[in-house]
């Protein structure tokens, strides 16, 4: 039997939990206007959440900003 193919990434989707990630980037990428600000840019995501994008969602999907602050409150906050 054929294994089922993967669904397929959703890039407005968080790949750890499933929610909107609120992308600047994809909504700049599907409005066709360049990407100028997003929330990601302004704090850092520890390396350790970036390791639990499954590989297949990598460089596909963005954390959102619930899971970053779940990993890294202060890092999340900006402060």
């Amino acid at each position: 039997m054929p294994e089922a193919a993967a669904a397929p990434i959703d890039p407005g989707l968080c790949p750890l939990c499933g929610q909107p990630n609120a992308c600047g980037a994809e909504a700049a990428r599907c409005s066709g206007e360049p990407c100028t600000d997003c929330w990601c840019m302004t704090v850092a995501i520890p390396p350790a959440l970036r390791a639990q994008v499954p590989a297949e969602a990598q460089g596909l999907a963005c954390i959102c900003q619930r899971c970053v602050a779940k990993a890294s409150p202060s890092d999340a906050t900006g402060a």
